[in-house]
C-alpha cells in the first residue's frame, strides 16, 4: 500500500514540473505547438481529402461498365446462360440486359435534340443491337471478365467488340490509375508529415534539455531515477499535442464552415467541398478523439526518444 502510494506521489510531481515546465518555457511550448498544429492539420486535411478521393472515385467506378453487343440471332437460352455465367464471376457486381427495342428507345431519348439523327434511325429497321451491361466490382481486375468474353463459345454470341476497348477502354485504365496513385499518394503524405513533427518536436526538446542541462545534473547527483528526470519532458510534450490537436481540430472547423458558405459549387475537381464537410461533421468526436491520441504519441515518442538519447549519454559518460 506504501509503495503504491509513494507510486501515486511520484507520478503527481511528474506530472506537476511537467505542468510547471510547459508554463515557465512559454515560448519554445508556443513554438512547439505552433509546428504540431500545423503537421496535424495537415494530416487531418490529408485524411479527409483521401476519404472524399475515394467517394469520388468509387462513384466514377459506379459508373463504369462493361458492355457486351449481341447478335441478333442469339436466342433466349443462350442470352441467359451468358447472363448467369457472367453474374457468378467474383470481379462483377451486376448484369443488365439491354433489349434492342430498349436500346432504340435509348437512343432516341439521348438525341431527342438531334433531328437528323432520328430522321435517320426511323427509316430503317432497328440496327441497335441487344447487349450485356456488365458492372464489375473494380475496375482493376477486369481480366477475368475479359477472359471469359473472349472464350469461343462466348465470342460467337457478340455482334461488335466490348465497350471495353479503344478510348474507352484508356479512359478506364486512367482512372484505375489516378485511383491507386490517390490512395497510395495520401498515405505517404501523412507518413511523411508525421515523422517531419516528430523530427521537429525531437529538436525541440533537446534544446529544452541543453537549456537545463546543470538542473538535470544536479537531480542525477540527488539520485532522481531516469523516468523521474525523464517524465516530466514527456507530459510537457503530451500538453502539447493535446493543445496542438484541439488547435488543428478547430481550425479545420473553421475552415469547413467558410468553405460550405463560400463556395457555391459542391466540388473542385476531385476535391467534393460538399463530401468533405460531411465527412468532418459526421466523424467530429472520431477526428477530435483520433487528433488528440496522434498529437499525444507524436510529442510522447519525440521527447521518449530525445531524453533516451541524453540519459544514455550521461550514464555512460
Amino acid at each position: 500500500m506504501k509503495s503504491f502510494r509513494r507510486k501515486l506521489i511520484v507520478m503527481e510531481r511528474i506530472f506537476k514540473a511537467g505542468a510547471i515546465n510547459f508554463v515557465r518555457n512559454a515560448w519554445l511550448s508556443a513554438a512547439a505547438i505552433a509546428v504540431m498544429v500545423i503537421t496535424l492539420t495537415i494530416v487531418l486535411f490529408s485524411v479527409i481529402a483521401r476519404a472524399t478521393f475515394n467517394n469520388t472515385i468509387a462513384q466514377i467506378n459506379d459508373k463504369i461498365d462493361v458492355s457486351v453487343y449481341l447478335k441478333d440471332d442469339v436466342s433466349t437460352q443462350q442470352k441467359d446462360r451468358l447472363v448467369k455465367q457472367a453474374s457468378d464471376l467474383k470481379t462483377v457486381k451486376s448484369v443488365t440486359y439491354v433489349s434492342k427495342q430498349e436500346a432504340l428507345e435509348k437512343y432516341k431519348k439521348d438525341n431527342q435534340n438531334n433531328a437528323d439523327l432520328l430522321v435517320a434511325i426511323s427509316q430503317t429497321d432497328n440496327p441497335l443491337p441487344a447487349s450485356l451491361k456488365i458492372k464489375p466490382n473494380d475496375p482493376n481486375q477486369l481480366q477475368e471478365l475479359k477472359v471469359f468474353l473472349e472464350k469461343p463459345e462466348n465470342k460467337a454470341l457478340q455482334s461488335d467488340e466490348t465497350s471495353y476497348s479503344g478510348d474507352r477502354k484508356e479512359a478506364i485504365d486512367k482512372i484505375s490509375n489516378a485511383t491507386n496513385f490517390i490512395q497510395k499518394g495520401g498515405l505517404v503524405g501523412i507518413i511523411i508529415f508525421t515523422v517531419i513533427s516528430m523530427l521537429i518536436i525531437f529538436n525541440t526538446i533537446r534544446m529544452a534539455i541543453f537549456n537545463r542541462r546543470d538542473e538535470l545534473n544536479i537531480m542525477r547527483l540527488l539520485g532522481a531515477s531516469t523516468w523521474f528526470i525523464r517524465g516530466p519532458f514527456i507530459v510537457e510534450t503530451m500538453l502539447y499535442g493535446l493543445i496542438a490537436a484541439i488547435i488543428s481540430v478547430l481550425i479545420c472547423n473553421a475552415l469547413f464552415s467558410v468553405s460550405s458558405t463560400t463556395f457555391e459549387a459542391s466540388s473542385l475537381g476531385l476535391l467534393d467541398i460538399g463530401f468533405a464537410n460531411e465527412y468532418f461533421v459526421n466523424h467530429y468526436w472520431i477526428i477530435l478523439t483520433a487528433q488528440i491520441a496522434i498529437g499525444i504519441v507524436i510529442g510522447a515518442a519525440s521527447s521518449y526518444f530525445a531524453t533516451r538519447r541524453y540519459l544514455k549519454f550521461k550514464s555512460t559518460k
